[in-house]
């Protein structure tokens, strides 16, 4: 159990076990309502956002670089600048200036592991990776929290409808940059 979450759960129990219920049970929307899950998406990329915002600030990026390290943290293979400019979204140029922010700035660094010396791999910093898990923890024992208030089946439900609305996202993206 995480501290915030264990926080949450004594401050409940501080005002009574209605509180407590109501304070780890969630407001169940109506599940074919799609403008209330099109809004907590919302709301949730917002608090996401702000997030992200945040961090950039204060480490003197981009929101895109910021985008561009979570790019290369969850790459399932080695990461390359055109890899990462088609994910993003990005021309070779603006490409460019982002992962040279990055590695000013630490975040990454730039690798040749091929034979072939063009070909650039692009690889977090550990001593950035943990700067940013630091500053992250707030979302991932909020996800911890909320994640402890469902069961296994509500949890693979969940995300199997996170990945089809990602998959759905991807297959609208525009073709013509």
């Amino acid at each position: 159990m995480t501290l915030l979450y264990a926080d949450r759960v004594a401050t409940a129990n501080q005002r009574g076990p209605r509180a407590q219920h109501e304070r780890q049970t969630p407001a169940a929307p109506r599940t074919d309502d799609l403008q209330t899950v099109a809004a907590q998406l919302r709301r949730m990329n917002g608090e996401i956002n702000r997030l992200v915002q945040g961090f950039a600030n204060a480490h003197g990026l981009h929101a895109t670089d910021v985008q561009a390290l979570a790019a290369i943290l969850d790459s399932q293979g080695p990461m390359t600048p055109k890899r990462l400019g088609e994910h993003l979204g990005l021309t070779s140029g603006a490409v460019t200036a982002c992962v040279d922010r990055l590695e000013r700035a630490g975040h990454v660094r730039r690798v040749r592991e091929s034979a072939d010396r063009r070909v650039v791999h692009l690889h977090y910093a550990p001593d950035a990776r943990e700067s940013a898990r630091l500053y992250f923890r707030p979302l991932a024992e909020a996800a911890a929290a909320a994640r402890d208030r469902f069961d296994a089946d509500e949890l693979a439900t969940v995300a199997r409808f996170l990945t089809a609305v990602n998959e759905e996202l991807r297959a609208a993206r525009p073709t013509d940059r």
